[in-house]
This record gives structure tokens, sequence and C-alpha cells, in this order.
């Protein structure tokens, strides 16, 4: 076994040079760094560093016309902020596991009925009539089943609740909690729909592009100064790329009352 010479910490009781005559502290101390570097070199290079090979250069961004005045208004009306009570529906006990689902997109559709006559989704106000309790009866029913996870962080379990508006292959989501004992939709989307998910406290949404092999991937994320759900993530993403959520990410189980 290979062991490098100890540096002396004090007088040796063994020497037989006078400690008068003997090294300063730091003459001493640069030997024994010597015979220690020296004795590093004879058990060979373990614990050396190691180079990782050249570094890519860093490039700062160029800011393009920086003579134009910065905006100070949206040009166009996003609605970024989705914050609706929704009207004619009670939340017995704040518990959102009393709601029924059903009962909130009957609720929009009335406060909707033209986008549900006519050229509209009318095939989804018709189906409604196939629908029970949390649209478990009737297989033609387009309320899909619910999911209960804290997203808002209060503590308390929030609504994520999907259906199809047909005829079509547009699937809508929405997200509700409770404020004041009183029920808040705290975002909405209607798109072609590939896959949901649930992490943390956002709400990512997979649809497929008019471009082969890669798809759009959109993520809203609980903002407690907006008491809403923001779009934080906008992105167009490979086929297979789990960007999002991550490979480990397992898809929210529905909960047991809603089986």
């Amino acid at each position: 076994m290979c062991t490098g010479p100890t540096p002396p910490n004090g007088p040796d009781p063994r020497s037989t040079v006078p400690p008068a005559r003997r090294a300063p502290r730091t003459t001493r101390a640069v030997a024994a760094v010597a015979l220690l570097l020296a004795a590093a070199a004879g058990c060979g290079d373990a614990g050396d560093l190691v180079g990782a090979g050249s570094t890519p250069t860093a490039i700062s961004p160029d800011r393009l016309w920086p003579q134009l005045t910065p905006a100070s208004s949206p040009a166009f009306e996003i609605g970024e902020v989705d914050s609706q009570v929704v009207a004619g529906v009670s939340v017995p006990g704040d518990d959102l596991r009393t709601v029924d689902p059903v009962a909130l997109v009957r609720a929009e559709i009335k406060k909707d009925p033209s986008g549900y006559a006519g050229a509209g989704y009318v095939e989804t106000a018709r189906r409604m009539a196939d629908c029970g309790k949390a649209g478990a009866a009737g297989e033609r029913c387009p309320v899909l089943r619910p999911y209960y996870r804290d997203l808002t962080g209060d503590g308390h379990e929030d609504l994520t609740l999907g259906f199809r508006q047909l005829p079509g292959n547009v699937t809508a989501v929405r997200v509700y909690t409770v404020e004041k004992h009183r029920l808040v939709r705290v975002m909405h989307w209607e798109d072609a729909v590939s896959g949901v998910e649930l992490a943390g406290h956002s709400v990512i949404i997979r649809s497929p592009s008019e471009v082969a092999g890669y798809e759009y991937r959109l993520q809203w994320t609980w903002d407690p100064q907006q008491k809403s759900m923001l779009l934080t993530h906008d992105e167009m993403l490979r086929t297979g790329s789990r960007a999002l959520g991550g490979p480990s990410s397992p898809a929210p189980g529905p909960s047991a009352s809603s089986r």
C-alpha cells in the first residue's frame, strides 16, 4: 500500500537538530507539501482532475431593432386569466366531490345555448340525456370521468373535468375550485386532445400538430396572485419527447368515488 509522509505538526522528539536551528514554520510547510505531491505522483494519478474537453463558446443574444418603442399593452385579447363563478351549482361543505360533473356541463350549455345548437356542438347537447351522475350511466354520455387533485395548493381537492364537444374531435378541459364557498372555474380549453396530465400544480395537454412527427404541449399552472390557471408553456415538440411531465410522471388515477 502506497502512503505518503505525514506532514510535520511540531518538533519531532526523535530529532537531533536543536530547536533554534530547525527550519521556520513556512519552510517546513512548503517542504511537507512537496513531499505529499511527490508521494501522490508515486501512487499514480488517482483523484487528479481530468479535463472534460473543450467548452463551447457562450454566445450572448442579439437584440433586434433596438429603436422600436417597447409595447405597453397586448395587441390581441387572448384571455390569459379565466376565473368565473359558476352560477346555479352549489358546493355542499365546500367539497367538490359532492358536485355532479354532469350538472357542470349542463350549466355551461345553458349559459351558451347557441354554441350547442345549430352548427355548434349540437350532438353534445343531445347526448347529455344519456348521462347519469359523473357520466357513468350511458356509453354515449359526452362527460368524461372527473379527477380530483389539489392544484391550487390550498390543501383541498380541485376538480379537473373533461367532456367531448360533438360532432367532431374536440375535447373540452375544465378546472374548478372553491373560493369563498362558491364554485369557480379557473381554467378552460378546447382542442383535439391526445393526452392530458396533472403534474404538481399544472395541467398539461398534448395535441396533435399539422407537422408530421411533432405535437403541441400546453401547460397551465396555478398562479396564486391571479387566482387562475395561467398558460405558462406553449411548445411544439417531437412526438414521444417527454419534456413536460417526464417519463416517470404517472397519469393521475381516478378517485374511488368516480368509478
